[in-house]
């Protein structure tokens, strides 16, 4: 396989997809990445003559085809945590925007002769996961191994930075600036231990996560391209550190400039969801903060084992309280 030097990127201007380009960039690729906003773009992505700005939307039927002409391989970043049933081309679905737009791009790539193509998926995926989210990008992922491609897929878990939308809302609860104001939440899990009592005891404990910062992710998407290794692989990335979410959150309160050290209360994930599912029939859900998928994911571990990610693309990614501590003390 002959090394990428164009790469087409879409969600090139989201949170991870900002230090995709970025690190393409400063490798020696050149880059052409699909854009709405042209305006955005150019205030996000830093000016660069191997940088070229494709404006149009996945599914508006000729923009994939002018993002992929002239390119080695193509980065799909694409990826919704929610949903928006209203806008154009049929709104942001996760089918619209997980399996419908991966199948554009493999259809475009494999048309302009691009072979090389890598997912962004994520961690915890499956064909019977309980959220839909879960479930479409599982069915991305089949869309890829299927398209005959060189293909790699790489699924991070919690992905952290001082830009990324988790990490400027837990701000905005640690100032106490964002509902709920008076505590930061995390959704819990029912635990039923044996301890030789009929029925069992009963405890709710948060899941664990081990978040990892933008820059691995992005380090391993670029190093995917140069390593002939990672065709028909799939990479689990997190950091190397693992906590429960309290853990996490209270460190983050702790660390944040202005925080106003609010309590971390954990809230049972089990009935958010039902709760998320009757403010979606009522057609009041776009004023929950969550969907039902939220505390249906926030209960599953984000963890993994990280030996095939070092080992293939030679990604050491950093401790989460090493890497937070680099960027916390600059959120002012």
């Amino acid at each position: 396989m002959d090394q990428a030097r164009t790469v087409a990127v879409t969600g090139a201007t989201g949170f991870v997809g900002r230090e995709v380009v970025r690190q393409l960039l400063d490798a020696g690729f050149s880059v052409r990445a699909l854009v709405r906003d042209p305006a955005k773009a150019r205030d996000v992505l830093a000016s660069n003559p191997r940088l070229t700005l494709v404006q149009g939307h996945i599914h508006d039927g000729s923009t994939p085809a002018q993002l992929v002409t002239g390119a080695d391989a193509c980065i799909n970043l694409l990826g919704i945590i929610r949903e928006v049933q209203e806008g154009p081309y049929g709104g942001q679905t996760f089918a619209r925007i997980h399996v419908d737009a991966t199948q554009v791009l493999l259809t475009a790539c494999a048309a302009q002769g691009v072979r090389r193509f890598v997912q962004m998926s994520a961690l915890g995926v499956a064909p019977d996961g309980r959220a839909a989210y879960q479930r479409t990008k599982f069915e991305a992922e089949q869309l890829v191994r299927r398209s005959g491609l060189d293909w790699t897929i790489i699924r991070p878990g919690m992905i952290h930075g001082p830009q990324g939308e988790f990490t400027q809302m837990v701000r905005g609860w640690a100032m106490g600036s964002i509902s709920p104001y008076w505590f930061m939440p995390y959704f819990t899990r029912m635990v039923e231990h044996d301890d030789g009592i009929a029925l069992g005891r009963i405890s709710f404990e948060p899941a664990r996560v081990a978040p990892v910062r933008v820059e691995d992710v992005a380090r391993a998407f670029v190093a995917s391209l140069n390593v002939t290794d990672s065709i028909g692989e799939v990479y689990n990335l997190t950091g190397p550190e693992s906590m429960g979410w309290d853990k996490m959150l209270t460190f983050y309160s702790e660390n944040i400039p202005g925080s106003s050290k609010l309590p971390v209360l954990g809230l049972p994930g089990e009935p958010h969801i039902y709760i998320a599912r009757l403010a979606g029939f009522l057609g009041l859900g776009a004023w929950l903060p969550f969907d039902d998928g939220m505390p249906t994911m926030a209960q599953e571990d984000s963890t993994a084992d990280l030996t095939k990610v070092r080992a293939h693309l030679g990604v050491q990614p950093r401790g989460f309280r090493e890497s937070a501590r680099e960027y916390l003390p600059l959120m002012v």
